[in-house]
């Protein structure tokens, strides 16, 4: 078997470029740990694609990693398409080396004949799964980590109709990727002769598609709202900002330290819309001008972050679900009030998204689909379109949500525009987006969420998460919190687990690495590996009743001390009691 030192000193070769060697020279000398991490594996091109740092090595993204990725892409393109003119589609965010990948992306593209729509310059992700059935694309690649580190990058595949790639698709194109073994079989087109440069004319077809969103011109154009934008040095710094003035928004103020695209993100620990620090500037700006609503998205611009007013009038973070029930909660209402609803609409959700939605889609009666975590899943529910019904809109837990169809991921930009619409709506009414909220929580339920983390980085990390994963399942506790668990709902192995009576029930979604227990009181606890960072993921849901504002305030404290309770106890997973299943 070949060691590490050997797959590295191949890297030496006069095939890769002298910036290449001399990295590697410098791991194999000096950093032997690095050496390890860069080389003891290859970069996996998962079910969605690749991510990984950044630099030199098989288990990394580099000019290589991205080349072999590409043309075993292309060679599976060519093979389902054989005899067209194949047509893919790239975009690419602010961090370092995005647009450096991107354009080696369209090369091995380009020297494989496949005609290459190719962003002018920055783009947030939705607008590329927009471009892909705009431009008739066969796939599409957008070059991002998300919201990961700044050390990190990414690609990301989709497929023709704008969604990122499932099954069958998935599982042949890692085929045709692990049949590359030789770097060399990788073709390059350095003058991109098969490349055409797209800009503005997409901008405006997609913003066009977005403003069909809007549900209540009037309320908008009467309804003066001041709004903050930060796009955390990422994508979305032209678009957000366009498609606001769209439909009628113009005061929108920018937060200028963060409207350079800066793949270092200089001013923000990291640049995820889900932790409250990353808008300390905005929030400042937003008190300083007594804003009624702060926005801010990722870096690639899927997903975004809400901050709105209290009752006590301080600037609150909304989480993702509370910001998805929001927005379907508006979309169902106004549907239902201009007489749209007729009986087949349909939103999603995924597994561990709040349930509130539910709660929300059953008093309209609307079908509520839950798929797998990861919006590829929701996409792919549309694209079915299961007897001709009408997707209204869907959302996950972590800052994503997309309305209408012409879409096919979660869009911080269309978002941005339905929020902002929303907020305009409960101004009109002498509320925030905060009282919405609370009025929601009276009607249907006060559903809390919190989520656990834990990271384990490198290969002990990896193997220390599979570990967990493993006992959680083999081994599951008889009760958390002194609750017992009802039900086992084991996604790998396709079956729900009743502890009350022992029997067992299908699963009917994909496989996946997925646990979830629900417990006698309704309780719901998710444990993940994440998909795209080095983390385990608990996801925790309680819920109660309430029949006014005051008793919002202290269920918020019950809820809130339940959920620590939990979380302290399913990440030292070692010290609940378990029992076999």
């Amino acid at each position: 078997m070949e060691s590490i030192k050997e797959k590295a000193q191949y890297w030496l070769s006069d095939f890769f470029d002298k910036d290449t060697q001399n990295q590697v020279r410098d791991l194999i000398e000096n950093d032997e740990q690095q050496l390890t991490e860069s080389f003891y594996k290859d970069l996996e091109f998962g079910t969605g694609g690749l991510r990984g740092i950044m630099g030199a090595g098989t288990n990394r993204m580099n000019k290589y990693t991205v080349g072999m990725a590409t043309q075993g892409l292309c060679n599976y393109l060519l093979e389902q398409f054989a005899g067209e003119q194949i047509k893919c589609a790239i975009a690419y965010d602010s961090r370092n080396n995005s647009e450096y990948f991107a354009k080696i992306t369209a090369s091995v593209f380009s020297a494989n004949n496949i005609k290459v729509f190719l962003f002018d310059k920055l783009r947030p992700t939705p607008e590329l799964s927009f471009t892909i059935r705009y431009l008739g694309c066969n796939a599409g690649i957008v070059i991002t980590a998300s919201h990961n580190p700044k050390e990190y990058n990414g690609y990301k595949v989709y497929w023709q109709d704008g969604g990122q790639i499932i099954a069958p698709h998935d599982k042949k194109i890692i085929e045709e990727v692990r049949k590359i073994k030789d770097f060399t079989t990788i073709k390059f087109d350095n003058e991109l002769k098969n490349v055409e440069i797209i800009g503005k004319e997409i901008d405006e077809a997609y913003i066009n598609a977005l403003s069909g969103i809007c549900l209540n011109p009037e309320i908008i154009k009467n309804t003066p709202l001041k709004i903050i934008f930060t796009p955390l040095h990422g994508s979305t710094v032209d678009l957000v900002p366009m498609a606001l003035k769209k439909i009628g928004f113009h005061d929108i103020n920018i937060v200028e330290k963060q409207a350079i695209p800066d793949g270092n993100f200089p001013t923000v620990k990291s640049p995820n819309p889900e932790e409250p620090e990353a808008f300390d500037e905005a929030i400042k700006k937003a008190g300083e001008a007594n804003a009624d609503i702060v926005m801010g998205t990722d870096p690639d611009g899927d997903r975004l972050g809400i901050v709105t007013k209290n009752s006590a009038g301080e600037y609150i973070l909304l989480n993702g679900n509370q910001t998805a029930a929001i927005m379907v909660y508006y979309l169902l209402d106004q549907w239902e009030k201009k007489s749209m609803l007729t009986g087949k609409e349909y939103i999603v959700k995924t597994i561990v998204t709040t349930e509130l939605l539910s709660e929300i889609s059953d008093y309209y009666k609307v079908k509520c689909y839950d798929v797998l975590t990861g919006f590829k899943y929701i996409a792919a529910l549309i694209e079915k379109n299961y007897g001709n019904m009408k997707f209204v809109g869907g959302g996950e837990e972590s800052y994503g949500f997309l309305a209408g169809d012409f879409v096919r991921d979660k869009d911080a930009v269309m978002s941005c525009m339905l929020i902002a619409e929303i907020a305009a709506w409960a101004k009109n009414q002498k509320k925030t987006l905060y009282d919405i909220l609370i009025d929601i929580y009276i009607k249907f339920g006060y559903y809390l969420e919190g989520l656990k983390s834990i990271t384990k980085t490198g290969k002990a990390g990896s193997e220390e998460i599979q570990s967990m994963m493993k006992k959680f399942r083999d081994e599951p506790p008889e009760s958390i919190a002194g609750i017992s668990i009802a039900l086992i709902h084991d996604f790998e192995k396709g079956q729900t687990i009743d502890k009350i009576s022992d029997l067992r029930y299908e699963i009917i979604l994909p496989k996946s690495n997925v646990l979830q227990y629900d417990l006698l009181d309704g309780t719901k606890i998710t444990i993940r590996p994440s998909g795209t960072e080095p983390k385990i993921k608990f996801y925790i849901s309680v819920h109660d009743r309430i029949d006014s504002v005051e008793e919002f305030y202290e269920m918020t404290k019950t809820l809130e001390t339940k959920i620590n309770i939990i979380m302290n106890e399913v990440s030292n997973y070692d010290q609940i009691k378990k029992t076999k299943t």
